[in-house]
């Protein structure tokens, strides 16, 4: 069936060229690491405006790293979701663990690819909405259609973004409606996997212009169903992880008159995979172990309204967000003991937030540019934490007394705040010499709450020791209780000196620093009982800082034919926050422990060699590991001086496209792209709250290349192309999970995927 369904494609592709289209092969010819088209009949590459510093600027005169990609760049290299964002994108690496169990790393700042309990270091904002989260808990890997553009910027970007931005922030920028005309288009993608099932993924957009020049709707769909590739041994599912996520949002812009507008945004996603894609290479390539499917199911909302006014020189945006999230972390927990018996975590969460920005930013001209504003967060976690057996081995071993297949039940949660205002200032010396200062003091406070009720159970004792026809002991329900709440306040701030020697090249030095909040530990104050003289579980972690220290340079070079762009930093990070162990019961809780230093340089290029040649290299070089650690965090962390943090020291990546028309009224592109990561550490080397001791699931990464190829043909209306995705089928490792409760803690490359690609514009 597959097979006949991707045939039928292929034989739909030349019916469709000979019919009409031209947009996205066209499309195909943008550029690709900074996302910039090629002007074809001035044969240069053009300007790209980004608005990373809260207004709209040259991509090359913003003193800061960033890779831009603009929605025809993410279909011509069928980017769908984070999956394909870090090749893009120099210094960037994606930790992916299963879908909607994704953390990014920029720069080497990150101590694991996992960051359980952790916030991650870099932070993603989906509009003005960051959902980004924690380590152990899910979060949207939200569909990329219909887009305006991402923005990738590297750095800690804090004085505008926040507490997230440690390392860098991710911005999915959706797409404003067009109030002057009608236009819609599709997108359809099918594919077949050399292991696993079919993929499908269908787009569509409608923009209606309701009022002309003043009032519009546009409106988003999509819907995916991607056959897995890895099989479950204990459920005896084959292509298990199997992905199905659907969703859209609408958009309302109202612009009554030149100064002011509103925009009104609904969107609801949901992604669903049926199992985690993790796999033990004991038992196969792509074969897993669980009694049941590992679920990491997703489902957010989120409403928005942003209402702008251009004063005379400065313009004023009020934006509100209030986003419900659903999510569920259904892990089997089994590899803990071996798989020797059953047990699971079934944890169902809630989040509600709300974030409120309000910034006035100056008409850009003249010496000064400024902006000022503030910001105002908030969150409630709400998680029910449900710990299984399962009812056939209750009845093997006799174990009796339990309400259901559920031995402990409790519920908690969380409620966090940051506060901040924020200002920036640009001084032009001359048109080609600036100085910018930027400046934010924020709050941020959280706090853990126990919900009263649920129960615990002696099960794990009876069933660890092999106990039978013995009834399990029940324990009273929990009592309400509110833990300590952390607060922290402090600035962050950037500073740069920009310097154009010639109109075409932008030279800058820059400083900055960022930070992430402070963490609460769930069992602050406990004393342990075997050893009452070892370390009390502290509090929490306090908030970690970071400073970067960056020159960079952008521009172009031979008539335009050459875009270049390069930065060298050095990174201090001081008071980490890591995941770290009791020595004496291994009771694991959140500290902090001394710094790492990185030092790396980036680099992007994209050269138009020759009429219809575009090459496009990536490039990065990191190095970061621990110089500052005491006895006391070594033996807790189990980092070592020296030890390298979790990031490759080498990635880079080369795309080759040239655009021809075989004859008149047809554009035809092909392009090959070949991505490269260095292998890379999972962990400190040894086991936390056991000096010295190495640490049993401590592994590196694989280093490994990968190749995707395309080609398409187009009108003025259709587009059809086929393309191979993993070429060579490289089945490296690209994941390994630091912790040892699953069975399966190895991410490889999704196998070799071959399909078709049609679209359609108005």
């Amino acid at each position: 069936m597959k097979a006949l369904l991707l045939a039928s494609a292929c034989l739909l592709a030349p019916a469709a060229v000979l019919a009409s289209g031209q947009a996205w092969a066209q499309d195909q010819s943008s550029t690709a690491s900074h996302g910039e088209a090629r002007d074809r009949q001035d044969s240069h590459v053009e300007d790209v405006i980004v608005t990373a510093t809260r207004r709209a600027e040259r991509l090359q005169d913003v003193p800061v790293s960033i890779t831009s990609l603009s929605q025809e760049e993410l279909n011509a290299r069928g980017i769908v979701n984070y999956d394909g964002l870090a090749t893009a994108t120099p210094g960037v690496v994606l930790n992916r663990a299963s879908a909607n169990f994704n953390n990014f790393t920029a720069r080497g700042i990150a101590t694991n690819g996992y960051g359980a309990n952790l916030q991650s270091t870099v932070a993603i904002y989906l509009d003005e909405l960051p959902i980004s989260s924690n380590g152990n808990s899910t979060i949207l890997d939200p569909t990329l259609y219909d887009v305006e553009r991402i923005e990738f910027l590297r750095g800690p970007q804090g004085t505008l973004f926040g507490s997230g931005s440690l390392a860098g922030a991710l911005r999915i920028l959706t797409h404003s409606p067009d109030a002057s005309r009608f236009d819609a288009s599709a997108l359809v993608d099918l594919g077949v996997m050399s292991e696993g099932g079919l993929r499908q993924r269908y787009n569509a957009m409608v923009n209606l212009p309701l009022i002309e020049d003043q009032l519009a709707l546009r409106i988003v769909g999509f819907s995916r169903n991607e056959g897995g590739w890895v099989d479950n041994v204990g459920t005896k599912i084959e292509n298990a992880n199997t992905l199905v996520q659907y969703g859209g949002r609408a958009i309302l812009q109202w612009t009554p008159n030149d100064r002011l507008s509103a925009r009104l945004m609904y969107s609801h996603e949901i992604s669903n995979p049926h199992d985690s894609s993790l796999t033990n290479p004991n038992l196969g390539e792509y074969v897993r172990l669980t009694d049941r499917p590992d679920r990491f199911r997703s489902d957010m909302a989120n409403y928005n309204a942003t209402v702008e006014y251009q004063f005379d020189g400065a313009r004023l945006t009020s934006s509100s967000t209030y986003s419900d999230y659903k999510g569920l972390f259904f892990v089997d927990l089994a590899g803990s003991y071996g798989q020797a018996f059953p047990f699971a975590l079934d944890a169902d969460a809630w989040d509600s937030t709300f974030v409120q920005e309000l910034r006035l930013v100056s008409d850009p001209g003249g010496k000064f540019d400024w902006s000022v504003g503030g910001f105002y967060f908030r969150k409630r976690r709400d998680v029910d934490y449900n710990y299984r057996s399962n009812p056939a081995f209750l009845a093997s071993r006799g174990l009796s007394g339990l309400p259901d297949e559920y031995y402990q039940r409790f519920g908690s949660y969380f409620v966090s705040h940051e506060i901040a205002a924020f200002g920036q200032l640009t001084y032009r010396f001359t048109p080609d010499l600036w100085v910018t200062g930027g400046l934010r003091y924020g709050k941020t406070d959280a706090q853990g709450f126990t919900k009263e009720g649920g129960y615990n159970s002696d099960y794990l004792t009876l069933a660890y020791w092999g106990f039978a026809n013995t009834p399990i002991t029940m324990t009273a329900p929990y009592a309400a209780a509110a833990g300590v709440k952390a607060e922290e306040d402090g600035p962050s701030y950037r500073l740069s000196l920009s310097w154009r020697p010639t109109s075409a090249i932008t030279t800058y030095g820059a400083v900055s620093t960022g930070f992430r909040p402070p963490i609460i530990n769930a069992q602050a104050g406990t004393v342990s009982l075997i050893d009452p003289n070892d370390i009390t579980i502290p509090t929490g972690a306090t908030s970690d800082k970071l400073i970067n220290y960056e020159i960079g340079v952008k521009g172009r070079w031979f008539g335009g034919k050459l875009y270049a762009d390069a930065a060298l930093y050095l990174i201090d990070w001081n008071d980490i926050q890591v995941q770290a162990n009791r020595v004496s019961d291994s009771i694991q809780f959140a500290t902090n422990i001394g710094g790492a230093t990185s030092k790396g340089l980036e680099v992007s290029l994209v050269a138009l060699p020759a009429s219809g040649w575009t090459v496009a290299l990536t490039g990065s070089w990191n190095e970061a590991k621990v110089d500052d650690l005491s006895t006391q965090e070594a033996a807790i962390s189990g980092a070592v001086m020296g030890a390298r943090l979790a990031g490759p020291k080498v990635s880079g990546s080369l795309r080759v496209n040239y655009e021809w028309q075989p004859m008149a009224g047809v554009t035809g592109n092909a392009s090959v792209a070949v991505s490269h990561v260095g292998s890379f550490p999972n962990a400190f080397p040894n086991t936390p709250g056991r000096p010295l001791t190495p640490l049993p699931t401590y592994d590196d990464t694989d280093s490994y290349t990968v190749v995707n190829a395309n080609a398409a043909f187009a009108f003025t209306q259709f587009t059809v192309g086929v393309y191979v995705e993993n070429l060579f089928d490289d089945r490296s490792i690209n994941y390994v999970h630091p912790e040892a409760f699953i069975d399966g803690r190895y991410g490889r490359q999704r196998p070799r995927t071959m399909g078709v690609r049609v679209g359609y514009e108005f």
